[in-house]
Protein backbone atom coordinates (compact mmCIF):
# COMPACT_ATOMS: atom_id res chain seq x y z
CA UNK A 1 0.00 0.00 0.00
CA UNK A 2 1.30 3.47 -0.87
CA UNK A 3 2.83 5.41 2.02
CA UNK A 4 3.30 9.16 2.57
CA UNK A 5 6.99 9.59 1.75
CA UNK A 6 8.12 7.20 4.44
CA UNK A 7 5.82 8.55 7.16
CA UNK A 8 4.54 5.05 7.79
CA UNK A 9 0.88 6.08 7.59
CA UNK A 10 -1.62 5.36 4.86
CA UNK A 11 -2.45 8.26 2.56
CA UNK A 12 -6.01 9.56 3.01
CA UNK A 13 -7.02 8.73 -0.56
CA UNK A 14 -5.84 5.17 0.06
CA UNK A 15 -7.88 5.09 3.27
CA UNK A 16 -11.03 6.01 1.37
CA UNK A 17 -10.31 3.52 -1.39
CA UNK A 18 -10.10 0.88 1.36
CA UNK A 19 -13.53 1.81 2.71
CA UNK A 20 -12.80 4.68 5.12
CA UNK A 21 -15.59 7.31 5.20
CA UNK A 22 -14.57 10.68 3.76
CA UNK A 23 -16.58 12.38 6.51
CA UNK A 24 -14.14 11.02 9.10
CA UNK A 25 -11.05 12.56 7.51
CA UNK A 26 -9.33 15.48 9.18
CA UNK A 27 -9.04 18.90 7.51
CA UNK A 28 -5.43 18.15 6.65
CA UNK A 29 -6.34 14.79 5.12
CA UNK A 30 -9.08 16.33 2.96
CA UNK A 31 -6.71 19.02 1.75
CA UNK A 32 -4.07 16.37 1.03
CA UNK A 33 -6.50 14.62 -1.32
CA UNK A 34 -7.08 17.89 -3.17
CA UNK A 35 -3.34 18.60 -3.39
CA UNK A 36 -2.59 15.10 -4.63
CA UNK A 37 1.16 15.32 -4.18
CA UNK A 38 3.70 16.87 -1.88
CA UNK A 39 6.99 18.45 -2.92
CA UNK A 40 10.70 17.83 -2.50
CA UNK A 41 11.46 16.65 1.05
CA UNK A 42 7.84 17.21 2.07
CA UNK A 43 5.09 14.60 1.82
CA UNK A 44 1.58 15.57 0.89
CA UNK A 45 0.28 15.22 4.47
CA UNK A 46 3.06 17.39 5.84
CA UNK A 47 2.48 19.96 3.10
CA UNK A 48 -1.24 19.99 3.81
CA UNK A 49 -0.70 20.57 7.53
CA UNK A 50 1.84 23.32 6.83
CA UNK A 51 -0.54 25.15 4.50
CA UNK A 52 -3.45 24.97 6.93
CA UNK A 53 -1.18 26.24 9.71
CA UNK A 54 0.17 29.04 7.55
CA UNK A 55 -3.33 30.40 6.88
CA UNK A 56 -4.55 29.68 10.43
CA UNK A 57 -7.22 27.20 9.41
CA UNK A 58 -9.81 26.69 6.69
CA UNK A 59 -11.36 30.16 6.95
CA UNK A 60 -8.01 31.80 6.29
CA UNK A 61 -7.31 29.36 3.48
CA UNK A 62 -10.67 30.07 1.85
CA UNK A 63 -10.07 33.82 1.95
CA UNK A 64 -6.53 33.64 0.60
CA UNK A 65 -5.75 34.95 -2.86
CA UNK A 66 -4.89 32.41 -5.53
CA UNK A 67 -1.52 34.07 -6.18
CA UNK A 68 -0.89 34.35 -2.45
CA UNK A 69 -1.60 30.65 -2.02
CA UNK A 70 0.35 29.71 -5.13
CA UNK A 71 3.41 31.40 -3.65
CA UNK A 72 3.62 28.88 -0.83
CA UNK A 73 6.31 26.24 -1.22
CA UNK A 74 4.91 23.10 -2.85
CA UNK A 75 1.63 24.67 -4.00
CA UNK A 76 1.86 26.58 -7.28
CA UNK A 77 -0.98 27.97 -9.35
CA UNK A 78 -2.59 24.64 -10.31
CA UNK A 79 -2.91 23.43 -6.73
CA UNK A 80 -4.09 26.87 -5.58
CA UNK A 81 -6.87 26.77 -8.19
CA UNK A 82 -7.83 23.25 -7.06
CA UNK A 83 -8.12 24.42 -3.44
CA UNK A 84 -10.25 27.43 -4.32
CA UNK A 85 -12.41 25.30 -6.61
CA UNK A 86 -13.08 22.85 -3.78
CA UNK A 87 -14.23 25.68 -1.51
CA UNK A 88 -16.45 27.07 -4.26
CA UNK A 89 -18.12 23.70 -4.82
CA UNK A 90 -18.91 23.46 -1.13
CA UNK A 91 -20.42 26.94 -1.12
CA UNK A 92 -22.55 26.20 -4.18
CA UNK A 93 -23.96 23.01 -2.67
CA UNK A 94 -24.97 24.75 0.55
CA UNK A 95 -26.36 27.88 -1.09
CA UNK A 96 -28.20 26.10 -3.92
CA UNK A 97 -31.74 27.46 -3.68
CA UNK A 98 -33.11 24.00 -4.55
CA UNK A 99 -31.72 22.66 -1.28
CA UNK A 100 -33.43 25.35 0.80
CA UNK A 101 -37.18 24.86 0.74
CA UNK A 102 -38.17 26.85 3.80
CA UNK A 103 -36.57 29.53 5.93
CA UNK A 104 -38.69 29.22 9.04
CA UNK A 105 -36.20 29.80 11.85
CA UNK A 106 -33.16 31.93 12.74
CA UNK A 107 -31.01 28.81 12.52
CA UNK A 108 -32.19 28.24 8.94
CA UNK A 109 -31.14 31.80 8.09
CA UNK A 110 -27.74 31.19 9.70
CA UNK A 111 -27.17 27.96 7.79
CA UNK A 112 -28.21 29.58 4.52
CA UNK A 113 -25.94 32.60 4.79
CA UNK A 114 -22.96 31.30 6.77
CA UNK A 115 -21.05 29.98 3.72
CA UNK A 116 -21.09 33.49 2.22
CA UNK A 117 -20.32 35.33 5.46
CA UNK A 118 -17.91 33.09 7.35
CA UNK A 119 -14.45 34.58 7.76
CA UNK A 120 -15.24 37.94 6.15
CA UNK A 121 -13.71 41.09 7.62
CA UNK A 122 -16.53 43.45 6.64
CA UNK A 123 -20.27 43.46 7.15
CA UNK A 124 -22.69 42.28 4.48
CA UNK A 125 -26.40 42.87 4.64
CA UNK A 126 -28.87 40.44 3.04
CA UNK A 127 -32.60 40.43 2.48
CA UNK A 128 -34.49 37.15 2.21
CA UNK A 129 -37.84 37.43 0.44
CA UNK A 130 -40.36 34.79 1.53
CA UNK A 131 -43.82 33.68 0.49
CA UNK A 132 -46.67 32.90 2.88
CA UNK A 133 -45.24 29.42 3.54
CA UNK A 134 -41.79 30.78 4.44
CA UNK A 135 -40.34 29.45 1.17
CA UNK A 136 -37.42 31.48 -0.13
CA UNK A 137 -38.29 33.48 -3.23
CA UNK A 138 -35.10 35.51 -3.46
CA UNK A 139 -31.88 36.18 -1.57
CA UNK A 140 -30.43 39.65 -2.20
CA UNK A 141 -27.16 41.25 -1.07
CA UNK A 142 -28.06 44.85 -0.26
CA UNK A 143 -24.82 46.34 1.01
CA UNK A 144 -21.23 45.70 1.96
CA UNK A 145 -20.01 47.89 4.79
CA UNK A 146 -16.95 48.39 6.93
CA UNK A 147 -16.08 46.26 9.93
CA UNK A 148 -18.36 48.43 12.07
CA UNK A 149 -21.34 49.30 9.87
CA UNK A 150 -23.46 48.31 6.90
CA UNK A 151 -25.54 51.07 5.37
CA UNK A 152 -29.01 50.12 4.13
CA UNK A 153 -32.13 51.96 3.01
CA UNK A 154 -35.72 50.66 3.20
CA UNK A 155 -36.16 51.36 -0.50
CA UNK A 156 -33.43 48.85 -1.35
CA UNK A 157 -34.66 46.38 1.25
CA UNK A 158 -38.20 46.13 -0.10
CA UNK A 159 -37.55 46.54 -3.84
CA UNK A 160 -37.19 42.82 -4.59
CA UNK A 161 -39.89 41.85 -2.12
CA UNK A 162 -42.36 43.95 -4.10
CA UNK A 163 -41.12 42.63 -7.45
CA UNK A 164 -41.28 38.99 -6.31
CA UNK A 165 -44.68 39.29 -4.64
CA UNK A 166 -43.20 38.40 -1.27
CA UNK A 167 -45.41 38.32 1.79
CA UNK A 168 -42.61 38.84 4.30
CA UNK A 169 -38.88 39.47 4.58
CA UNK A 170 -36.04 38.53 6.88
CA UNK A 171 -32.97 40.75 7.02
CA UNK A 172 -29.59 39.51 8.14
CA UNK A 173 -26.03 40.70 8.45
CA UNK A 174 -22.79 39.48 9.95
CA UNK A 175 -20.67 40.77 12.81
CA UNK A 176 -17.03 40.07 11.86
CA UNK A 177 -16.00 40.65 15.47
CA UNK A 178 -17.98 37.58 16.53
CA UNK A 179 -20.00 39.61 19.06
CA UNK A 180 -23.68 38.94 18.45
CA UNK A 181 -25.33 41.66 20.52
CA UNK A 182 -27.04 44.21 18.25
CA UNK A 183 -25.46 47.65 18.09
CA UNK A 184 -27.42 50.89 18.47
CA UNK A 185 -27.32 51.27 14.67
CA UNK A 186 -28.62 47.71 14.24
CA UNK A 187 -31.61 48.46 16.43
CA UNK A 188 -32.36 51.80 14.73
CA UNK A 189 -32.09 50.24 11.25
CA UNK A 190 -34.35 47.37 12.28
CA UNK A 191 -37.03 49.71 13.63
CA UNK A 192 -36.93 51.83 10.46
CA UNK A 193 -37.31 48.78 8.21
CA UNK A 194 -40.03 47.32 10.45
CA UNK A 195 -42.03 50.58 10.20
CA UNK A 196 -41.56 50.72 6.41
CA UNK A 197 -42.75 47.13 6.06
CA UNK A 198 -45.85 47.90 8.08
CA UNK A 199 -46.69 50.77 5.71
CA UNK A 200 -45.96 48.73 2.57
CA UNK A 201 -47.78 45.65 3.82
CA UNK A 202 -44.76 43.33 3.76
CA UNK A 203 -43.82 42.59 7.38
CA UNK A 204 -40.29 42.26 8.69
CA UNK A 205 -40.28 38.79 10.21
CA UNK A 206 -36.85 38.88 11.82
CA UNK A 207 -33.39 40.40 11.78
CA UNK A 208 -30.74 37.72 12.28
CA UNK A 209 -27.20 38.71 13.21
CA UNK A 210 -24.63 36.10 12.22
CA UNK A 211 -21.17 35.14 13.42
CA UNK A 212 -19.03 32.20 12.37
CA UNK A 213 -20.27 30.10 15.29
CA UNK A 214 -23.78 31.27 16.14
CA UNK A 215 -26.60 33.75 15.53
CA UNK A 216 -28.82 36.29 17.29
CA UNK A 217 -32.52 36.66 16.46
CA UNK A 218 -33.85 40.15 17.12
CA UNK A 219 -37.38 38.73 16.94
CA UNK A 220 -36.74 36.09 19.59
CA UNK A 221 -34.98 38.61 21.82
CA UNK A 222 -37.81 41.14 21.74
CA UNK A 223 -36.25 43.74 19.43
CA UNK A 224 -39.05 43.32 16.86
Amino acid sequence: MKKDNGSGSMLPIQKCMSGHDVKNLSDAELLAIILGTGCKNCGVMELSSLVIGKFEGLYGLQNSGIRELAGQKGIGVKKAVRIHSAFELGIRVITDSKSVVQVSSPEAVWRLLLPELAGLQNERFFVLVLNNKNCLLKKKLISMGTVSEAIVHPREVFRDAIREGGTGIIISHNHPSGMLAPSRDDIITTKRIEESGRIIGIPLLDHVIISNKSFFSMKENGNI
